[in-house]
């Protein structure tokens, strides 16, 4: 950075959009967005799924709970789609064995952090499988393997040119990519975390920085194995993997039934588990998925339970009624895989135009 030039902030970028974009480093980055969705696209091609466009207005929410946008519908309400879940599931019991969408995702989230927006674009599969779940965790695998080698390879002029505004260190993936249990991700983030933490809370700059990794030590050391992890336990576990197993990319499985949503198949050995995973990058998340539950008396259990009312997604419940399959699939953050596959620090310079709590224009 020369210290001669002006600095300009992210606030005002944003708010000149249009000339913003006009840089090297900026048309480089939507390259390789235009790139992640074609590569997600070319991969579930050649694996036999099909492309399908689900609503966005619905009758109820789609994920249970209140991060949801309502919006006047004639004489009623509608809800914008917080993801197209139910709808890719009705799909497969129509004998569309796999199916993926690219579409918008609408969440009401009052949330400022660098990687949540209220409107971003979800890529998401579902597929049926024969024996395991874990048959979709190895698609899924083999599509970031696909991706990264693909964005790697084809779009490495892009890559530079995003490296001469905002320099990183490459990705590093290996394919399979490391697979951890829950569990076992919060024993490794007890044995490994405190060191590094303490090393940091030596190197604070402030009393203010110390405070806030003293607490965050305190955390770790008494965490919890069915306890969810927070963002920072998130990163933290992110620069231990990448220090113990040289690998950027890695997938845990089997979350606590308490953090996923209803319709979440729990395991049949342990019900306080599920068959639920995340992928993550360079220590955050990129994808949540898990096999689902495909039995309607289950699933309107699930859905009391969590305060949906059965009533509002009875089409989804009747769909299994008439013979189901056992299936699994996933949803994917576009730009927050362009975004941590570049290394940058917000989400909102992989968003063409970014939507948040405080932002609808430009």
């Amino acid at each position: 950075k020369d210290p001669a030039l002006p600095t300009v902030g992210q606030d005002v970028r944003l708010d000149n959009r249009i000339i913003d974009l006009r840089t090297v480093a900026n048309q480089a980055i939507f390259r390789l967005q235009s790139g992640v969705c074609m590569l997600f696209r070319e991969f579930l091609l050649q694996n036999d799924f099909q492309e399908i466009h689900t609503p966005k207005l619905i009758g109820g929410a789609s994920e249970g709970g209140a991060d949801v946008f309502r919006v006047d519908y004639f004489e009623g309400n509608a809800y914008l789609a917080q993801s197209p879940q139910l709808y890719k599931q009705m799909a497969l019991m129509t004998d569309m064995p796999r199916v993926f969408e690219v579409g918008p995702i609408f969440r009401s989230e009052k949330s400022f952090t660098h990687r949540h927006m209220t409107e971003f674009t979800g890529l998401d599969i579902e597929m049926t499988f024969k024996d395991h779940y874990h048959e979709v965790l190895d698609v899924l695998d083999g599509l970031f393997n696909h991706i990264f080698k693909g964005l790697t390879e084809r779009f490495a002029r892009e890559i530079e040119a995003v490296k001469t505004q905002y320099p990183f260190e490459d990705l590093k993936w290996k394919h399979p990519c490391l697979r951890l249990k829950f569990s076992k991700a919060i024993a490794l983030l007890r044995k490994e975390g405190p060191a590094i933490l303490e090393q940091r809370i030596k190197e604070a700059a402030s009393d203010y920085d110390r405070k806030i990794l003293e607490k965050h030590l305190a955390s770790v050391k008494e965490h919890q194995e069915n306890e969810d992890i927070s963002t920072e336990d998130e990163k933290l576990l992110g620069i231990i993997i990448h220090k113990t197993h040289g690998e950027d990319l890695y997938i845990i499985d089997k979350f606590p039934k308490e953090v996923r949503p209803f319709y979440t198949m729990p395991d049949p050995t342990d019900e306080k588990w599920t068959n639920a995973y995340d992928v993550f990058l360079r220590g955050e998340e990129i994808t949540s998925g898990a096999q689902r539950i495909h039995d309607p008396q289950m699933l309107t259990e699930k859905a009391k339970a969590w305060g949906v009312p059965p009533a509002s997604i009875q089409s989804y419940i009747d769909a299994f009624k008439y013979g189901s399959y056992p299936h699994a699939g996933a949803g994917i953050g576009m730009e927050r895989v362009v975004m941590l596959f570049l290394n940058l620090n917000n989400i909102r310079k992989t968003s063409m135009f970014p939507r948040d709590p405080k932002r609808l224009t430009p």
